[in-house]
């Protein structure tokens, strides 16, 4: 045998077995040993598993595992499975030599996730919808899905989430879960094709974790998605329970429901059906008919983030919030600073909301779209935006939006998709500005100006935001930079 072979050989086989020995491990103890430990023990084990330095973001992965201690008794063996050897080995533990090297080539942390819309298609048609005005020719073959994915583990991706339209009308989504068995996938679906042999299906893969959409309760739910949909939501969750899955809800805030969604009645009632996880979006007046008036009111939007962040610290249910929860992940979460979207087209977005290209996936491979100007110019504009309660380039900072779009030579993705940065560009600066006032308050007299928070139960943490930027942005000049402080301060 060759010795360039013996020296690739030996690493290899150093991989598969540390990998073997943490999972077996890891489902030993999730049988065993988990479900004994206090809470406080479980969270000292979340700070070895995570890497987040956030104070807020800790707390994150904290109740992420206290609440699934309590799950484990009532998932399937695959459905636990899949959580320890995807979601906890693969994706928190084992993929770190992978964004090394990736990081050595660019300077730079690659995504923590992709969103992929396999379909735009959906059967049905929810006014608001920020997806619909898309081509439905959907060009994402199950190959060039499984090109993708592949290109994303080997910078150690291995958790996608599935958006669309509605995914479950590929007839090949069950088998994308299938072969890429080693990854995690995360679905966002209208939840109307869960019926028990779905269920079955879904819990005997173990990696895929639903989040259905609902609008609050029976009346606002049937409202937007048609008269019998919330009870086929109901029907869903209840057919994953029995299967012993693990699955979350998603709600879009709007001025007319946003209060609903956040009330102790409406989050007790989704915790009952079975829910772990709970995703709140806000309005975006993009897709089918925009319209600026369902957008939550600027005070609407303060009492949302407040009641999540109650939610978090006192009920059995992780919630987070993507346009009030910028203090979690310190800001946005575009760009590929942590993901990206890829549309049924193949177009790379920024986001989901943020719907305009530069690049196409049938053109460039991701490496290259995510070293692209577009990519770079929204990441470099993230540096500069310190509130963490107003994150967003599309409804907090539409300014940036428009000067990356110019920048990148980007264009909208979906017809119509330009009006936000036209049409409506006076709308979302009017909604900004006030927005902003109320949030650069609250950032200055319950955050310091980016110095501390308050947990819920009023403990003071520090969220040492410059170190996290240095860390963040530049992880190989910024740790350098690190270094050299220390050493200068010794030497005085």
């Amino acid at each position: 045998m060759r010795q360039d072979t013996i020296n690739n050989f030996i690493p290899k086989v150093r991989r598969e077995f540390k990998s073997y020995a943490v999972k077996n491990i890891l489902y030993a103890a999730s049988n065993y040993i988990f479900p004994k430990l206090s809470d406080e023990t479980i969270v000292k084990l979340s700070d070895k598993l995570n890497n987040f330095k956030a104070p807020v973001g800790k707390i994150f992965f904290d109740h992420i595992f206290i609440n699934l201690k309590k799950k484990l008794p009532y998932l399937s063996k695959n459905v636990k499975k899949g959580i320890i050897n995807n979601f906890i080995a693969n994706f928190l533990l084992l993929s770190a030599e992978r964004r090394k090297l990736f990081i050595e080539r660019n300077g730079f942390y690659p995504p923590l996730f992709y969103v992929i819309s396999p379909s735009m298609h959906c059967n049905l048609k929810c006014y608001g919808c920020y997806s619909a005005n898309y081509d439905r020719k959907d060009k994402l073959s199950y190959e060039k899905i499984n090109q993708i994915i592949d290109e994303g583990k080997t910078f150690g991706i291995f958790f996608y989430t599935f958006s669309g339209g509605e995914p479950f009308i590929r007839k090949d989504l069950i088998d994308l879960f299938e072969r890429n068995s080693n990854c995690y996938f995360q679905v966002y679906t209208n939840g109307s094709l869960i019926d028990g042999k779905m269920a079955e299906r879904l819990a005997n893969l173990g990696n895929v974790f639903p989040c259905i959409s609902i609008e609050g309760f029976e009346d606002e739910t049937d409202e937007r998605r048609g008269k019998g949909h919330f009870k086929k939501v109901v029907s869903a969750m209840n057919n994953l329970k029995d299967n012993g899955m693990l699955f979350g809800f998603s709600a879009t805030a709007t001025r007319y429901n946003n209060d609903v969604i956040v009330s102790d009645e409406f989050i007790d009632f989704y915790i009952k059906q079975g829910c772990f996880l709970g995703w709140y979006f806000n309005y975006i007046p993009i897709g089918r008919e925009p319209d600026t008036s369902l957008m939550p009111t600027p005070e609407q939007r303060n009492y949302r983030r407040k009641r999540v962040v109650e939610i978090r610290e006192t009920k059995p249910i992780v919630v987070a919030d993507f346009w009030n929860d910028g203090v979690l992940s310190h800001g946005c979460l575009s760009g590929g600073r942590v993901y990206l979207h890829v549309n049924a087209n193949g177009g790379v977005e920024p986001c989901v909301f943020a719907q305009f290209a530069a690049d196409n996936i049938f053109d460039k491979s991701m490496e290259e779209i995510l070293n692209s100007m577009y990519f770079k110019s929204i990441r470099k504009e993230q540096i500069g935006v310190r509130n963490r309660l107003r994150p967003c380039m599309i409804i907090d900072h539409p300014k940036i939006l428009r000067k990356v779009v110019a920048e990148g030579n980007a264009k909208a993705t979906q017809e119509g998709g330009d009006s936000i940065i036209t049409t409506l560009s006076s709308d979302m600066d009017k909604y900004s500005e006030s927005y902003g006032k109320i949030a650069d308050k609250v950032w200055k007299d319950e955050y310091g100006n980016g110095k501390f928070f308050y947990t819920y139960d009023g403990k003071k943490l520090e969220l040492e935001e410059e170190d996290y930027y240095r860390r963040s942005f530049y992880p190989l000049e910024g740790g350098k930079d690190k270094k050299k402080e220390k050493e200068q301060q010794l030497s005085k």
